[in-house]
């Protein structure tokens, strides 16, 4: 069974946990960072995307603290989500790489 491709914000998520967990703030930052500023995330398009990674299994709690009176939750990749997230990596570098090899004799700089 093959697995479908990952929407952009998706990996960009993932990609935003790979150096260790972060609250939800933090990801948006990041993505916005590894995106070059191109997606930018709202805060409820991100904790309903961290909501079913969890239940994914890709993601999970890694701790909880108060600040200035509110929770902030912390995430994590699993393993699970590691491997999806360099499967996937993966998969989009083989894509890339096979469209600048045909670019390529066309005189297209890569």
């Amino acid at each position: 069974m093959t697995v479908r491709a990952m929407q952009e914000a998706t990996f960009l998520i993932l990609t935003a946990l790979a150096d260790g967990s972060q609250h939800g703030y933090g990801i948006i930052t990041e993505v916005a960072q590894i995106s070059g500023g191109r997606v930018r995330l709202r805060a409820g398009t991100l904790y309903t995307a961290l909501d079913r990674l969890r239940a994914d299994g890709l993601i999970s709690v890694d701790r909880e603290e108060i600040v200035d009176g509110r929770l902030r939750r912390y995430y994590r990749l699993t393993p699970g989500g590691k491997r999806r997230l360099a499967d996937e990596a993966a998969r989009l570098h083989a894509n890339a790489t096979a469209a600048l090899t045909r670019l390529n004799p066309l005189g297209v700089v890569t």
